[in-house]
């Protein structure tokens, strides 16, 4: 779990990764080779973790920042997974302009979403990229406790603003959109990628600073077994900073 910066980025990355493969796991066969889509890939971490597994990743990403950290990343990788690994600098909703309808096993689109100002029709670019069976994974501020993280810091008039509001600041200062379990369950299910298993991300660990840092070994796993559990158990997933649904292609 090294370089995954703070606490926060890590249990993020943590979790989402465990959840996305046992999703993999339930739906595709052991030491099959799965065509992976990343789609606002970031820094990399998820994509770089599939290549790794053997998986032929496509990392598509508009900040040029993101890209130069992830082709650096790339040098120091094995020349196999080099070979495994496709990296295009594009904005998610041209996904059609890049690639042809059912190219990828699986989509991966990470926090994305809250930042784009339609996407409805960007989750429907997302799911014809999908071959028969494939998976689409999303990672969205959940809409539902938008007045947690105001609310356990005390701040009460942006915690009342945010039960009427899908819209929020980040912690960079940038502005935000968040997304409703019930409203994404029925955009996936008009898009032929129904709703298949949903998980909360950072139940516990939301509020913590920025820079925290991880702490030892045996109490960071106590801390992600415990965030784990919680972001599988009602009623505690329906309060965690983020969604991550997975959705199956019909």
């Amino acid at each position: 779990m090294k370089g995954l910066g703070g606490l926060r980025n890590t249990v993020r990355q943590e979790l989402v990764a465990r959840q996305l493969d046992e999703q993999i796991a339930a739906r595709f066969p052991v030491g099959r080779r799965l065509r992976i889509l990343d789609v606002g890939m970031g820094q990399g971490t998820q994509a770089l973790r599939l290549a790794r597994a053997g998986h032929s990743v496509t990392g598509l990403e508009s900040d040029p920042e993101m890209v130069r950290a992830a082709r650096q990343s790339l040098t120091t990788e094995p020349e196999g997974i080099r070979e495994r690994f496709k990296l295009i600098e594009g904005d998610g909703r041209d996904t059609g302009v890049h690639f042809l309808p059912g190219s990828f096993d699986v989509v991966l689109c990470h926090g994305v979403l809250m930042y784009v100002e339609d996407p409805d029709a960007v989750l429907a670019g997302l799911a014809r990229m999908l071959a028969p069976g494939g998976l689409l994974s999303l990672l969205v501020r959940n809409g539902d406790a938008l007045a947690m993280r105001p609310g356990l810091a005390g701040d009460w008039s942006d915690a009342l603003e945010a039960f009427t509001s899908d819209s929020y600041t980040n912690r960079l200062g940038l502005p935000g959109r968040a997304d409703r379990l019930e409203a994404l369950t029925a955009t996936l299910a008009g898009i032929a990628a129904p709703l298949h298993a949903w998980y909360g991300v950072r139940v516990f660990t939301d509020g913590v600073p920025n820079d925290a840092e991880l702490p030892a070994d045996d109490e960071l796993e106590r801390l992600l077994a415990a965030e784990d559990r919680a972001g599988r158990t009602e009623p505690y997933r329906r309060v965690a900073a983020l969604l991550h649904l997975c959705g199956v292609r019909g």
